[in-house]
């Protein structure tokens, strides 16, 4: 039987410890027994085990942010915008997090659309006001070359053209900048990776959307 490469098993074992912490979250929000309460807390205390060792986390932490989630176990939904000028230059922000770069975005706001949230995403981290155009790209990031997550992400990408600049809101971006697609910089690889930036100017020209 062929071997898998290291690093598709451990992102095969990162997807299926992903899918235990799934069952033990909905059975635990379902389930009206004790026993059966105590076997989804064993099943989920074993997947934040495994989740902590494949994406490099304490084991402490991993269950402190999944003890923020609860009822039927559903992917995170992140959120981004991207901004291209006229000479194919694309909008990137730093992110006070990492010191690396990535387009506008983040985890989507209870009470808006997925577009109001790219536009408002932008907004706050860049200081441009954006009109969202169209959607460009729906990923599944187990389906691309991104680090190791505690989450199971889809990426929404929608297309925005700038209307005023403006000032950076909040704390979690620093800087801003139009970035040519052939000197891009050190990149924030959790959140974008060089060939999605690249395929995203791809479907902006040919006027085309991705999906996983």
């Amino acid at each position: 039987m062929p071997t898998l490469p290291a690093d598709q098993l451990a992102r095969t074992r990162l997807d299926q410890a992903r899918r235990l912490l799934a069952i033990a979250q909905t059975g635990l929000h379902y389930t009206t027994g004790s026993f059966d309460r105590e076997r989804y807390e064993e099943i989920a205390s074993i997947a934040h085990n495994q989740i902590a060792e494949l994406a490099s986390m304490n084991t402490g932490k991993v269950a402190q942010l999944f003890s923020l989630e609860s009822g039927y176990a559903n992917p995170k939904l992140d959120v981004r915008c991207a901004v291209f000028d006229e000479a194919g230059r694309i909008l990137l922000v730093r992110e006070a997090a990492d010191g690396l770069w990535s387009i506008p975005g983040g985890w989507a706001d209870v009470g808006l659309s997925p577009a109001e949230n790219a536009a408002k995403e932008a907004r706050e981290e860049s200081g441009y006001t954006v009109r969202i155009k169209r959607l460009l790209a729906v990923w599944d990031m187990n389906k691309h070359a991104h680090p190791p997550s505690a989450f199971h992400i889809w990426k929404v990408v929608f297309l925005g053209a700038t209307e005023k600049a403006g000032a950076i809101v909040g704390s979690e971006t620093n800087s801003v900048d139009f970035f040519s697609l052939e000197d891009l910089p050190s990149l924030s690889l959790g959140r974008i990776l060089p060939e999605q930036i690249r395929r995203l100017a791809e479907l902006y020209r040919a006027g085309n959307v991705d999906f996983d």
